[in-house]
């Protein structure tokens, strides 16, 4: 049962309270001749994505049209017949207003948002389809409140910048709540304003930057729901953009949580459709990272043919990069990533020899923190598969050193796992390790 965030933001724009909601329908019932006793518990249900029965969903349209001076109708406030086929193309209006209503509630921390689930079967494919097949959006002009202009998308672009570099100092849980409180009150207002078509293809583009962002710590914070939801959201944007280039890295988001979420097969089509949609718009750094996560799912798959193709594929990219000739989203491609994806590969394949050449040399590259404690672990995870428990321990120091200060769940994750490695192992260097380890997790983000 997916959070209701539509009638959440209209009961806000409105200056109607939970309470209030229930009396105004109460009353338009009575009107009609019905004897309705709903209170704010009952506007809770609804906001938590229950449906309510009979004629309420219309009362409610009803009464929020009054006092906002427009007309709602079922799908404006949430309660639209989830038996209606999906569109070809999801509207960019209805777009706009569903993803500030979520930005709103994931910015006030609402439970029910967090427990979001994760979409899966055809649901979750569907916004890939869409951003990869026509139509395309013809103009995205609108009229509104304040004029956007070039400056304002400048200022969207530093933003972006500004988080995706907190993020890799501090975390996702720390920087998610800052990325939040810039789209509610800074983006949210530029979208719905006024700006020609050519301004607003440049707006969504670096909207969608800003919403991958957010989507990156929801996912850093294991939110993956709500992550998911994210990373839909900039891939609608994308293809508002019409920079094929940006749909590719949002797809490589995708690609990157399915990995996570073991969904290994979905993971290999999603890199497909990205590498096929994005065509020659596509940058090395990013083909390379689509096809290296491509080699990952195989390899966790028992594919070693397709792996090791996948492999060669990625290794024949990063040679063609040039990082000037870049967009800044793939700067997360730096030197190393490919070595300690093909480290996670080799590892999966059992070539554990090859494997912990390929991570040493990742973990001499110089890189930023976020990225050079992954590349630790990944270390760590083969000096342990290869048997060498002293060794394996001496580099999990190195990884707890390096993490100090920031809050990632994602992080967490690799210690859990680098913990289960090393209990029950005979050395005392992995006993002291593993009791590092339960002090860290003891720690509350």
């Amino acid at each position: 049962m997916e959070p209701n965030t539509l009638l959440d933001a209209l009961l806000d724009e409105a200056g109607v309270s939970r309470k209030g909601l229930a009396a105004r329908i109460n009353q338009a019932g009575a009107v009609r001749g019905l004897t309705l006793r709903y209170d704010h518990s009952s506007v809770i249900r609804w906001l938590k994505g229950q449906l309510p029965r009979g004629l309420t969903p219309t009362l409610i349209c009803d009464v929020l049209s009054a006092r906002l001076g427009r007309s709602l109708t079922l799908e404006d406030i949430g309660m639209g017949n989830d038996n209606t086929p999906p569109p070809s193309s999801t509207p960019l209006a209805g777009f706009i207003e569903r993803s500030t209503a979520l930005w709103r509630g994931d910015h006030q921390q609402r439970p029910d948002l967090r427990q979001t689930p994760v979409i899966t079967g055809l649901p979750a494919v569907g916004p890939v389809w869409e951003w990869e097949n026509p139509p395309e959006d013809a103009d995205v002009s609108r009229d509104g409140t304040p004029r956007v202009g070039m400056s304002d998308v400048e200022q969207l672009r530093g933003a972006r910048a500004h988080y995706e570099q907190m993020y890799r100092k501090a975390g996702g849980v720390a920087t998610k709540a800052r990325v939040l409180q810039f789209l509610n009150f800074e983006t949210a207002p530029l979208l719905r304003g006024a700006y020609s078509d050519a301004t607003g293809r440049e707006l969504h583009r670096a909207v969608g930057g800003l919403v991958a962002v957010a989507g990156i710590c929801s996912y850093d914070s294991d939110a993956q729901g709500l992550a998911q939801r994210y990373f839909h959201q900039a891939l609608r944007l994308a293809k508002a953009s019409g920079d094929r280039a940006f749909g590719g890295y949002v797809i490589a988001l995708l690609v990157n949580q399915a990995l996570y979420m073991r969904e290994y097969r979905q993971a290999v089509a999603f890199a497909e459709a990205g590498l096929r949609t994005a065509g020659h718009a596509i940058s090395p750094a990013l083909a390379c990272d689509l096809h290296a996560m491509q080699a990952k799912a195989f390899s966790r798959m028992g594919d070693h043919t397709s792996a090791r193709r996948a492999m060669t594929a990625a290794e024949t990219a990063a040679g063609q990069i040039r990082p000037d000739e870049e967009p800044a989203e793939t700067g997360y491609v730096q030197p190393g990533l490919l070595e300690a994806n093909m480290a996670d590969a080799l590892m999966r394949l059992g070539d554990t020899g090859p494997a912990q050449a390929y991570a040493a040399e990742a973990v001499a590259t110089q890189t930023h923190e976020r990225g050079r404690v992954h590349r630790l672990a990944t270390l760590t995870d083969c000096q342990l598969r290869a048997g060498d428990a002293e060794l394996a321990a001496a580099t999990a120091r190195t990884v707890l050193d390096s993490m100090q200060g920031m809050e990632s769940q994602r992080l967490r994750d690799r210690l859990v796992k680098l913990r289960r490695g090393m209990v029950g192992l005979d050395s005392s260097a992995t006993a002291e390790v593993v009791e590092r380890i339960n002090n860290t997790l003891r720690i509350p983000m």
